[in-house]
């Protein structure tokens, strides 16, 4: 594995289009899984044009601090706005610098040196350097902030600006793969401290980055208009981005099939088909995990590993997946995709109704029904997953299943809380140490189930530790077997990190969590 990054000339957009994503690319006409080049086909790209891109939701606020660096959140604009200090090397996986020109370790992990490019300056005229780095990174490792990045941001134990260009960071305990950290979280984007300074409302009608591009207007809770950053080199292809917000998967997909938007980034399996079956280009990331069902160990009935595997054994996600996502979803039969080193055959518990009502009797018989509240969202595929499991375990005797339904926002205080039994949440997994320390580590505030096991613990740390890949694939192998023994959750789906293509829209490449480069886009029209 490499933990020393230095920063290479960017290749021509046509030499990164043949090589998209590693193949990311499904086509209307081919396989799932199979990789389409036709960004390599179609010439050169050129400079000018705006795009018009519809995703999910907006943000809440423009600080870095509180974006979330992930597809179906505010990957794009942060990007846009920020730029990217690294990025997944599209051959290799491994970070690559962008706006940084290394970030290295010597030791093992136990510090890095984060090296900036020279000549930088943020869009308000302020320097882009070392300081600016340690004054957001402080920010978000300060608990009070409240940031998503809090889990990778309490990594570091001190910041230390050594030269304007140069910022030691020392961590906590040694990871020679934090720039993973990096680059799945908000640590990737750096706004200018005297913007940020000026408090979080004037900062969001104006907010500062070094990123390909600015912003010219906010129209809340409809679009956000971007346009091209003169001073970002090298220069984006686009002149502007106009960034809808459209909370409806359908709406976004007709958008793009009527030629209202470029491109629509997606997380739903049932519309990236109906995209498909229309001749649209997808493009979806292949990733690990995928979303589960958190069963909280804390507390009865899910503090009995018993009742934790009889739901996994119960639970049928074939069914799952016709009656939820029209049969188009990929399903996590084991925890790495095929595509990663780390993928073995252990494989998560399988449909087995007879065995699940066997310990579903058990526990009656000890006076234990498994009796439990569903705790759902209002999206449409969140809550009919929980509607579709519910009427898939009234099937079982001795098990009593509720659905609540909240908002989101309403949700996430009883998640942060531990105050549910059954909730929907994920563990996306490329590289396997942020994703699987945050969810399943006893000492991981995003832990939502609860589950505490010392084997496990010690597995996720030794692959965090170990800089050599046949050591993590070691320990990532014992790590594996403890989440299928233990049962904490229940997987049901594969995450679509995935963006669908308008006519004429190229360049389209994910770092991270899918987050979308903006400054590749270019379209033919």
């Amino acid at each position: 594995m490499l933990h020393h990054l230095r920063r290479r000339t960017r290749r021509t957009i046509s030499a990164v289009a043949a090589a998209v994503s590693v193949a990311l690319v499904l086509t209307a006409c081919g396989s799932k899984g199979s990789v389409a080049t036709a960004d390599a086909e179609v010439g050169d790209p050129v400079h000018g044009g705006t795009v018009r891109i519809v995703q999910g939701g907006e943000p809440r606020s423009l600080d870095p601090a509180t974006l979330v660096n992930a597809w179906v959140s505010n990957s794009l604009i942060g990007n846009a706005l920020y730029g990217t200090l690294l990025v997944n090397d599209p051959e290799t996986g491994e970070p690559s610098p962008v706006l940084a020109e290394s970030f290295d370790t010597t030791d093992g992990g136990t510090t890095f040196e984060l090296t900036l490019r020279e000549g930088i300056t943020f869009t308000d005229g302020t320097a882009y350097d070392a300081e600016a780095v340690r004054h957001n990174w402080d920010r978000m490792r300060d608990p009070a902030a409240g940031s998503p990045s809090l889990i990778q941001a309490s990594q570091i134990e001190a910041l230390e600006v050594t030269d304007p260009l140069t910022l030691r960071v020392t961590l906590r305990a040694p990871n020679p793969h934090y720039g993973q950290a990096v680059l799945w979280s908000g640590l990737n984007w750096i706004a200018s401290p005297a913007a940020l300074d000026g408090g979080r409302q004037a900062f969001d009608e104006q907010p500062v980055g070094a990123g390909p591009f600015t912003m010219t207007q906010w129209r809340r809770q409809d679009r956000i208009i971007l346009e091209r950053n003169p001073g970002y080199e090298p220069a984006p292809y686009l002149d502007g981005i106009e960034l809808i917000h459209n909370g409806d998967t359908n709406q976004r997909i007709n958008a793009v099939i009527a030629g209202e938007a470029g491109v629509a980034v997606e997380g739903s399996w049932a519309s990236l088909g109906r995209a498909e079956d229309a001749g649209l280009r997808t493009l979806v990331q292949p990733t690990g995990g995928g979303q589960f069902l958190a069963l909280n160990t804390r507390r009865a009935p899910f503090d009995d590993e018993r009742a934790r595997r009889a739901l996994a054994l119960a639970i049928d996600i074939d069914a799952l997946n016709d009656v939820v996502f029209a049969g188009r979803a990929e399903l996590p039969r084991t925890l790495f995709d095929e595509s990663s080193p780390f993928h073995t055959d252990i494989a998560v518990p399988a449909h087995d109704p007879q065995a699940a009502q066997e310990l579903f009797d058990e526990l009656a018989a000890e006076g234990r029904p498994v009796s439990f509240t569903f705790l759902a969202y209002t999206s449409v595929e969140n809550k009919a997953v929980a509607e579709a499991v519910q009427a898939q375990l009234s099937a079982f005797d001795g098990v009593d299943v509720r659905v609540e339904v909240l908002e989101f926002a309403s949700a996430l205080p009883r998640l942060n809380t531990y105050d549910f039994d059954v909730a929907i949440t994920s563990a996306t997994i490329l590289d396997p140490d942020t994703a699987l320390w945050s969810n399943f580590h006893g000492d991981s505030t995003g832990n939502f189930t609860g589950i505490d096991d010392a084997e496990l613990n010690t597995a996720i740390d030794e692959g965090r530790r170990a800089a050599d890949l046949d050591a993590r694939i070691a320990a990532y192998e014992i790590a594996q077997q403890r989440i299928v023994d233990l049962n904490p959750v229940v997987w049901y789906i594969r995450t679509a990190p995935a963006a669908v293509l308008g006519d004429g829209v190229h360049g389209v490449q994910m770092y991270g969590m899918g987050s979308i480069r903006p400054e590749l886009l270019w379209t033919t029209g």
